[in-house]
Order: structure tokens, then C-alpha cells, then sequence
């Protein structure tokens, strides 16, 4: 008996078919534990802190972390300002930002009740082969988010500020004073546009992995990929030079590494077709 079928037999005798109303059941189980921890995190995130008003919540300290990176580039002009219009701009600020924090704080709790769906119907190899995927996507994300708080941000928030121009004869000073919901839009735009484009490898790793694409692909097409990867910049980042730059170049040096990546990792039987 080779070891594959070893292996097969092996998971088969841990467990017993499930029906499908078993995996139905054990389908909404799972999405009931994921939204549980979902609600729960993002009320903790927008109920005030005890002794504090309607600006001390945990959401509040996100956004202010947040608009950082603005801040001390305004900090740097002499300081400025940020303003809402409408009397329910602040309210809703506060709940997209307490949504994507508790969306941010309970991905491992998701990712960790999808893999306990999927995992009793892999076999130990494909367990083995599926684990570094599963770990690699929130690592890959947050380098994308630093990326963009710590390099882009203040690179484009200069860009834009320099626009600003000083009152003269005849002409009315131009200031920025930006929303806080237009800038929490752009900010977490950035953030998932980045984020997003950093789990290259991973998708594309796996689509090898699983023999659904061969290396020599992923190389024949790296003109594609560049076209597509200054296409999907242009669409997803400010209007500028700098911060379409600085997602396309990762995007097209990630693609570089899933081609050596899928070398290493390709089936032999796809390697050499």
C-alpha cells in the first residue's frame, strides 16, 4: 500500500461521512461563531469607554491613528484641520471606522472557522500543502497596510497638500480641510487596494499548487501582468505619479517572486507539460 493511499485511509477511518445536512450544519455553526465574534468586537469597538463621552471609544483612537500620517504633515505647515458637514457625518464615521476595525481584529477568528470547515475533508498532505496559505494571507495583508501608512500616505498627503497656495493681491488663499469621511474613505481604500494586491502569491501559488496553472504561464504572461498591475494603480490609488508607482512596482515584483515560487512548488507532471 503506497503511502498516499496510507494517508487517504488513515483520514477516512478518523471520521465519518458526514450528510449534507451535517455539512449544512456545520456550515452555519461556523458563520454563526464568525459573526458572533464580528458583532461583538465591533460594538466594543463603538460603545464609549467607561467615564468617557461619544469621541472616547476604541473607534475614535483607530481613526485618530489613522489620520496620523495627515496629521503630521499638516503639523509640519503650521497645522490644519478636519471638518464634517453634516450633522450625521461624525456619527457614521465613527461606525465605518469601528466596522473595518472589528473586521481587521476578527479575521483570525474567521480564517481559524473556515479552516476548521474545509479541514476534515483535505487529506493530511493537502492539509500540509493548504496550512502555509492560510497563515501567509494575513501576514501578506498587513505588510500591504504598513506599506501604505508608513510610505504612501505621507508621500501622497504631501503631493496634495502642495497645492495649497497663500492669499496675494487679488487672489483668496487655498486650504485643505478635509472631510473625515472622504478621508476615511480614501485611507481604508488605500489600505485594502494594498493589502489586497500583497496576496498576489498567494492566489497565484495556489492555482499552481493545485495544477491549474503552470509556471511557464505565470512567465509567458508578465508583460499582462504589468500592463494589469499599472492599470489596477491607476484605478485604485490617488491621482499621482508616486502612489501608482508604489503599488504597481510591488504588485510587479510579488509576480516575479510567485514565478520562482511556483517553480519550487509546481507538480512535476504540470512542471513538465
Amino acid at each position: 500500500m503506497s503511502e498516499d493511499t496510507e494517508t487517504k485511509a488513515g483520514d477516512e477511518g478518523e471520521s465519518d461521512q458526514m450528510s449534507l445536512i451535517e455539512h449544512l450544519t456545520e456550515l452555519r455553526n461556523r458563520l454563526g461563531v464568525a459573526l458572533l465574534a464580528f458583532v461583538v468586537l465591533f460594538l466594543l469597538c463603538v460603545a464609549p469607554m467607561p467615564g468617557g463621552g461619544v469621541n472616547n471609544s476604541i473607534a475614535s483612537h483607530v481613526f485618530i491613528f489613522l489620520q496620523a500620517p495627515l496629521a503630521d504633515v499638516l503639523e509640519e505647515k503650521g497645522g490644519g484641520r478636519m471638518i464634517f458637514t453634516a450633522l450625521h457625518e461624525g456619527f457614521f464615521t465613527q461606525i465605518k471606522v469601528g466596522f473595518f476595525t472589528a473586521l481587521c481584529v476578527s479575521f483570525p477568528i474567521i480564517s481559524i472557522q473556515i479552516w476548521k470547515f474545509i479541514a476534515p475533508a483535505l487529506y493530511r498532505n493537502e492539509k500540509r500543502a493548504f496550512l502555509p496559505f492560510l497563515l501567509a494571507t494575513p501576514v501578506l495583508f498587513i505588510l500591504g497596510a504598513s506599506m501604505v501608512y508608513y510610505i504612501v500616505t505621507p508621500l501622497a498627503w504631501n503631493f496634495f497638500i502642495g497645492f495649497e497656495t497663500a492669499a496675494g493681491e487679488g487672489a483668496l488663499a487655498i486650504e485643505i480641510e478635509p472631510r473625515i469621511s472622504e478621508y476615511l474613505s480614501l485611507i481604508m481604500r488605500l489600505i485594502f487596494a494594498f493589502g489586497l494586491a500583497f496576496e498576489l502569491p498567494v492566489i497565484l501559488l495556489l492555482l499552481v499548487r493545485a495544477g491549474l496553472m503552470a509556471p511557464e504561464t505565470l512567465a509567458e504572461k508578465r508583460k499582462v501582468a504589468i500592463v494589469i498591475a499599472f492599470v489596477a494603480a491607476a484605478i485604485l490609488t490617488p491621482p499621482d505619479v508616486v502612489s501608482q508607482l508604489l503599488l504597481a512596482l510591488p504588485i510587479i515584483a510579488l509576480y516575479e517572486i510567485s514565478i520562482i515560487g511556483a517553480r519550487m512548488i509546481a507538480p512535476k507532471d504540470i512542471d513538465e507539460s
